[in-house]
């Protein structure tokens, strides 16, 4: 790391790099923002790491590492309490899908989003195709993903589209009017896909006619469950029962 801190908010790197919370630079770019320790270093295990801003020195290697001000790491920040440290990351182009994947319908709540992340890492699942929901790249999902973001493989496309093209992968959708409960269903498909919808919605119609079939939880006094607590068990169930 150099010695010299920078230290103007008017500096055209931090400028562009400021410019990166938004959905638009990001695509257009091909990158994002991540903060802390733990996400700068799971980026880097990643291979994403792309240049880095710290107040403090780090023990990156190899990595463009800018030391700045307190004020400029602010500027970069997106917390209340930061930790000093802010990178700039690359999106990874989409690898061809693999057995196991979820597919989220129009969600809206980046908390959730992240919350999925994680669980399909944590369960098995290779793939996360979406619709119209929250970027992945959204900093409240990044870190509600705890890193997770960057173990699988992130998909922003038409879902009616990929299920279209992609006849070799049984999907399930789940719909709170199915007459299916999860108990009912086997999933030993070669390749499967779990479809979640919108919080407030579900999975819209016209996606569900496309599924092989549809699916709920079995719930006493609750009527649905938040998204990705449900989806999470879901992962959790298939996970499951793929060990047997």
């Amino acid at each position: 790391m150099d010695d010299k801190i920078l230290t103007s908010r008017q500096n055209l790197l931090i400028k562009n790099t400021i410019k990166l919370k938004q959905k638009k630079y990001r695509l257009r770019e091909g990158l994002f923002l991540v903060e802390g320790h733990h996400l700068v270093k799971e980026a880097e295990a990643a291979g994403v790491l792309k240049t880095v801003f710290s107040v403090d020195e780090t023990d990156l290697k190899n990595i463009e590492t800018i030391k700045v001000s307190e004020e400029v790491i602010t500027l970069l920040s997106d917390v209340s309490s930061n930790q000093g440290i802010v990178a700039i990351c690359r999106i990874k182009e989409p690898n061809p899908v693999g057995k196991r994947l979820l597919l989220l319908d129009n969600l809206q709540d980046p908390g959730n989003i992240g919350t999925l992340i994680r669980s399909a890492v944590a369960f098995g699942f290779t793939d996360i195709v979406a619709d119209s929901s929250v970027d992945f790249y959204n900093d409240k999902v990044i870190r509600s993903s705890q890193g997770a973001i960057f173990k699988i493989n992130l998909i922003s496309c038409n879902l009616l589209d990929f299920i279209e093209t992609n006849p070799q992968i049984a999907f399930y959708v789940t719909d709170l009017k199915s007459q299916n409960e999860i108990d009912d269903m086997n999933f030993n498909s070669d390749s499967i896909a779990i479809i979640l919808g919108n919080e407030g919605n579900g999975v819209r119609s016209e996606v569900i006619a496309k599924a092989q079939s549809s699916f709920k939880l079995k719930m006493d006094r609750m009527e649905s469950l938040n998204v990705g607590v449900a989806g999470s068990i879901i992962l959790y169930e298939i996970a499951k029962r793929s060990e047997k």
